[in-house]
């Protein structure tokens, strides 16, 4: 018995730890690659993954692709659960689908906890192989490759550079991850603000998209960029030798924007004229904010204490 107990704590040990193994510097940029690739697929996903109904009412979006797992079965004992448990509690069910796949954005984005996000990534590949493998112009190799995909984060060094798992196993920089998130905060934000200009509170506003692609990190209207600006300035000031509270503010603001998307989304019009993707990647930059602060805030502590000896 304590041997299955040694097994599970190291295996939770290993899930938990940075995915930073020695490896080569060209084998670390590629799976960093792979890493944000993913990243940006989620983020892209969350964005039709939409409250209140997920798409029960009209019969589109989450809910439609659900219901293939039952008009075009893959697997039946599968089928059965979502014909009569899944469907019969939809609107939680999606949100926690929402809840998954910001998860995996977040995690994958910035580098966090990346073995915990790939293990939720093989489970999340495989929950949609099965309800839409076999639907009408589906492609079943898509969901191989996204499998394969997660399994290959699991089990390499892909949290190295720019990421949160780099300045765990303190191989990254910590500034750098914070000037890189805070200044593509504010590249974001001044292209929304510029873009928004003639239509300020706009349902949706202006951001990086490209729906051709398949590629956004988010809408953003006049007051949405104003948010995405301060926000990324504050996390460059704190990452630059500021002070961490400048970082902290930033990820409570960004928190806090992210909440007001998710509580307005499908029921009124967001004030900050954003999607999904909007809410994700406000809490990504809200985590490298709340790293980048946390450790300043530790290092100056620790300065402190020893002042003091």
């Amino acid at each position: 018995m304590s041997a299955v107990k040694n097994r599970l704590d190291t295996t939770r040990e290993w899930l938990f730890a940075p995915a930073t193994d020695a490896s080569a510097r060209g084998h670390q940029a590629g799976m960093t690659f792979l890493r944000i690739l993913l990243g940006l697929m989620w983020l892209y996903n969350v964005s039709w993954k939409r409250a209140p109904d997920f798409g029960q009412d009209s019969g589109n979006g989450l809910f439609k692709f659900t219901s293939y797992a039952v008009s075009d079965p893959v697997f039946p004992p599968y089928s059965w659960i979502v014909e009569h448990v899944v469907l019969n509690v939809f609107t939680p069910f999606g949100w926690l689908v929402l809840a998954a796949e910001t998860t995996l954005a977040v995690l994958l984005l910035t580098g966090a906890w990346v073995r915990l996000a790939a293990l939720i990534g093989v489970a999340q590949s495989v929950a949609i192989a099965l309800s839409v493998a076999y639907a009408p112009h589906e492609w079943p190799w898509s969901y191989w490759l996204m499998i394969g995909a997660h399994v290959a984060l699991l089990v390499t060094a892909s949290g190295c550079a720019v990421g949160v798992d780099g300045v765990r196993a303190r191989l990254e920089s910590m500034p750098l991850l914070g000037q890189v998130w805070g200044g593509l905060s504010v590249v974001l934000g001044l292209i929304s603000i510029v873009g928004s200009i003639g239509d300020p509170l706009a349902k949706r506003g202006n951001g990086l998209v490209s729906s051709d692609l398949s590629i956004s990190l988010g809408n953003y209207n006049l007051l949405g960029g104003v948010v995405l600006l301060v926000a990324g300035a504050l996390v460059v000031f704190s990452a630059r030798g500021g002070s961490p509270r400048a970082a902290q503010g930033a990820a409570a603001l960004a928190v806090l924007a992210a909440l007001s998307l998710y509580a307005q989304l499908g029921f009124s019009d967001p004030i900050l004229g954003g999607t999904p993707t909007s809410a994700a990647f406000l809490l990504a930059l809200a985590l490298v904010g709340a790293v980048v602060g946390g450790l300043l805030g530790r290092s100056s502590h620790d300065h402190a204490s020893k002042g003091h000896r």
